[in-house]
């Protein structure tokens, strides 16, 4: 098999056309498409169906694009590895995490990674969805509960949990519930439990939906919850590190709070020598110890 008209035909089944594929590989598109074509009589089958608006996979062509997808992975995961045995710390780093841990924690802390390696090149992924490490849609990913995949390196970096917080000012408005059963006089702030999110939050909206609450508000993700908090819409289901950076926040209802949720750092046993890997490893664990000595040094309110 002619390696150089696979990586012409991935090129064109990625991009979805001749012409884009050539300006990315320096090539014409009649060059493009005399390799195509080349490789289409080699396996006597058609691989792309031709229309008006561009390229379309036949089912020979998927099976074939599956297969060069599958080697461009291992080929950057070969080039990474080559790269991360120089002593800098550079290059690409995909990381995956939800949309809440990666918008209200993780995005304004990185500018102490980037001062310490200011050549990094930080992919935020934020979405519920778990990606697929073995497979590097990732390089890396921290989420709300441990990684079921093998050949994943784990590390437990804390536990969290969701309460009930408001505003100050809100709270002077509008009152403080004193027993669960006040909050029919609020309006509560929450995921919908059919989004996707983590199991122990889900259960603790449906617990505090047995109060008869008249007057919700659902977002599919924590930022807009806290988003909704902070301009006084109601009270909020959030999880307990958003307090760090918005110390006005005011925990409703002490007794409320779901089970712990563990927060682990993983990442592919093939990248363990991974420098990039280790910097951001080491990044992550060293602000986890610091969160854990500012709240053991808070007060309890």
């Amino acid at each position: 098999m002619d390696w150089d008209k696979l990586r012409i035909f991935y090129a064109v089944a990625d991009a979805g056309s001749l012409t884009h594929a050539g300006e990315s590989l320096h090539l014409s598109q009649s060059a493009v498409s005399r390799q195509i074509r080349a490789l289409e009589e080699s396996l006597g089958s058609t691989l792309f169906h031709r229309h008006a608006r561009g390229l379309i996979l036949t089912e020979q062509g998927e099976l074939l694009f599956d297969a060069t997808s599958a080697m461009a992975r291992r080929l950057d995961t070969a080039v990474a590895r080559i790269r991360d045995s120089v002593e800098e710390v550079f290059g690409e780093l995909r990381v995956t995490t939800t949309t809440g841990f990666g918008s209200l924690w993780l995005a304004k802390r990185l500018p102490i990674l980037y001062q310490r390696y200011p050549e990094l090149k930080i992919d935020l992924m934020l979405e519920e969805q778990v990606l697929d490490l073995p497979m590097r849609e990732a390089d890396v990913a921290i989420r709300m509960k441990e990684p079921s995949q093998a050949d994943l390196i784990r590390l437990r970096l804390m536990n969290i949990k969701m309460r009930l917080y408001a505003t100050r000012s809100y709270l002077e408005a509008r009152g403080t519930p004193a027993t669960p059963e006040d909050l029919s006089d609020h309006r509560l702030i929450c995921q919908n439990t059919s989004s996707a999110q983590v199991a122990a939050g889900a259960r603790l909206v449906r617990e505090l939906m047995t109060y008869n609450i008249p007057s919700t508000l659902t977002v599919n993700n924590y930022f807009g919850v806290l988003q909704a908090v902070l301009n006084g819409l109601g009270i909020g289901v959030l999880p307990d590190y958003v307090t760090e950076d918005h110390p006005h926040l005011v925990r409703v209802l002490d007794t409320i709070e779901s089970h712990d949720v563990p927060v682990f750092l993983a990442y592919p046993e093939e990248l363990r020598a991974s420098r990039r890997i280790a910097a951001f490893r080491e990044f992550i664990t060293e602000q986890i110890m610091e969160k854990r000595q500012r709240d053991k040094d808070t007060p309890q309110m």
